[in-house]
């Protein structure tokens, strides 16, 4: 191949059409603070996701950190070894114990059947991830947060758009938090959202993400700045025009991989958790013990060839030294998470990906497999 191939690119519009948007900054001088984009661009989400309110930060992780905050958790949350260490750094953050509960084997996301024996008297949340942007078990997880008065905060960040027989997934949970990080679905450069049931609920996070400020002279709570600038905000409502073709031809790709790795032996595919509209967010394969190489083995040979997969999620989280020590840590407490983490490879998908490079991808695979 002439051309590396990384595991994710980018989407990004044409740049001619961004700078009428930096000539109105230019021009007005509102850099940030809820600025017209900023304003615009959560209006324009909740339209197109499908929920009530949406408040816009600067990333991800400071909107779950905040999104903790605003929910006054404290103690203990249960929450999964297999996602992106900001889930579980988002508790540290806040003086909160993570409590690791394994996954389930189809979805790799959390498991409520192992959820309730790990509630304590010291459980005041549960944080499930998104996992690749398949939907959790999310009627399993309230039905055992209803039963021991937990809330439920949802790490959605790779969600964007994926919705059920009920609408949006993000309304599901007592909050929801977004990623628009540039490796994201939809992205902002960087950026993140909460997305909260009631208008009481995202003041108080809009003070939170603003110093706790409610006007020019009181300060109501010990906030943060975790405010998105006019810059992101106006790119994001640029991105939304070209969302919908972008994600078409995820939906592209995912099915030409999932056609011609049908008849690979020792590859399996992952399957959703029920969304009724999927992102394809990423391709998530797991090399199994039939197939000749082991994950590590493919994904050497894989990158020989100028394919950059990525091993995703290697290593789990509570494999990290500042979660090892931790109980719930031990690998035989989480078998299944434990076992995916062996095995799992994300392939290359983005829009610009062609057929023929899914094609080539695949042939490498296929061959590794002869």
């Amino acid at each position: 191949m002439n051309q590396s191939i990384f595991v994710t690119q980018p989407h990004l519009p044409p740049l001619e059409e961004f700078i009428p948007f930096l000539e109105e900054i230019w021009a007005n001088k509102i850099l940030t603070n809820g600025g017209p984009f900023h304003q615009q661009l959560e209006q324009a989400l909740c339209d197109y996701l499908g929920v009530e309110h949406i408040s816009l930060f600067t990333n991800g992780t400071i909107a779950l950190v905040t999104a903790l905050q605003a929910l006054g958790i404290t103690g203990e949350v249960i929450t999964t070894p297999y996602s992106f260490v900001a889930t579980a750094h988002s508790l540290l953050w806040n003086g909160i114990r993570p409590v690791f509960v394994d996954v389930d084997p189809v979805t790799l996301n959390l498991d409520p059947a192992r959820i309730e024996a790990a509630i304590t008297s010291e459980t005041t949340a549960i944080m499930p991830v998104h996992c690749y942007g398949h939907r959790c078990d999310v009627d399993g997880i309230r039905k055992i947060a209803d039963k021991h008065g937990l809330k439920v905060i949802y790490d959605a960040a790779h969600a964007f758009g994926v919705k059920d027989d009920r609408g949006s997934v993000l309304n599901h949970g007592d909050l929801s938090v977004l990623s628009f990080h540039a490796t994201k679905v939809f992205n902002t450069f960087e950026g993140g959202a909460i997305v909260c049931p009631d208008l009481e609920e995202k003041r108080r996070i809009d003070q939170l993400k603003n110093f706790g400020f409610v006007d020019e002279l009181t300060v109501v709570s010990p906030g943060i700045n975790g405010k998105m600038s006019e810059i992101n905000a106006a790119f994001g409502l640029l991105q939304l025009k070209h969302i919908d073709e972008a994600l078409s031809r995820r939906a592209e790709v995912d099915a030409a991989y999932r056609e011609q790795l049908a008849t690979v032996k020792g590859i399996r595919c992952l399957t959703g958790g029920g969304e009724s509209v999927p992102n394809h967010a990423y391709f998530p394969i797991l090399v199994q013990p039939e197939f000749p190489l082991s994950r590590d083995a493919l994904y050497a040979r894989l990158k020989e060839h100028g394919i950059y997969g990525r091993r995703y999620f290697y290593p789990l989280i509570s494999d990290f030294p500042m979660y090892r020590g931790v109980l719930s840590a031990r690998p035989e407490n989480l078998p299944v998470a434990t076992d995916a983490a062996r095995k799992i490879l994300c392939l290359p998908i983005y829009p610009a990906l062609t057929l023929q490079q899914v094609c080539n991808i695949v042939r490498v695979i296929s061959e590794a497999g002869a």
